[in-house]
């Protein structure tokens, strides 16, 4: 669900973007009758191979679903006992799988990755697109996806009066820091 940096015009190697967990947010809005329920999905770890020359792309982002969290005790305990079943299916896992990038010279642009999103015991294709700006190796991507988590096989929280919507927004700002891919002769 998050994005990745740029490659320089000088090197058109691949290159690994390592996702700072601590300083990565995402958080994700579900709208329902009279109020929204905002929360967070802490990523637990993230990196990102890349060669945008040639649009390949390979790594996993993983998140802990057991600590998605609204703030609400009761919300929270239906969201994970009910929706997500988090004890069930504690981790969702983005694998990402091809990767396309529009630049401009000043380091910011737009980044598309292409890959599958495992969340409830299931796999769907999933494709993330991030607004992305790049100082030295510093890279910050921000965006937003829709999840249609009822159509993938999660349950409907709504109860008689509370209508809740079918559709969750997440929105991410994912931090790291870009550095060249290891050789397999400098990988030691």
């Amino acid at each position: 669900m998050l994005v990745v940096g740029i490659a320089a015009p000088a090197r058109a190697a691949e290159q690994v973007l390592r996702l700072d967990a601590a300083a990565t947010r995402v958080g994700f809005t579900l709208d329902a009758t009279m109020h929204a329920a905002k929360g967070t999905l802490p990523l637990r770890e993230g990196e990102i191979g890349l060669d945008l020359a040639t649009g390949t792309a390979h790594g996993r982002l993983v998140f802990d679903a057991t600590r998605a969290d609204t703030g609400h005790e009761a919300r929270d305990r239906k969201m994970h006992e009910e929706v997500l079943e988090s004890a069930r299916y504690p981790e969702i896992v983005y694998t990402v799988s091809a990767a396309k990038a529009d630049f401009a010279a000043d380091g910011t642009g737009t980044v598309t990755l292409q890959g599958i999103l495992a969340i409830h015991g299931a796999d769907h294709p999933c494709t993330v697109t991030g607004r992305v700006r790049r100082k030295g190796d510093d890279v910050v991507a921000e965006g937003d996806l829709v999840i249609p988590y009822v159509a993938w096989g999660m349950r409907d929280p709504s109860v008689f009066l509370l209508r809740v919507a079918k559709e969750v927004v997440v929105h991410f700002t994912a931090v790291g820091t870009l550095a060249p891919a290891r050789s397999p002769d400098n990988a030691r």
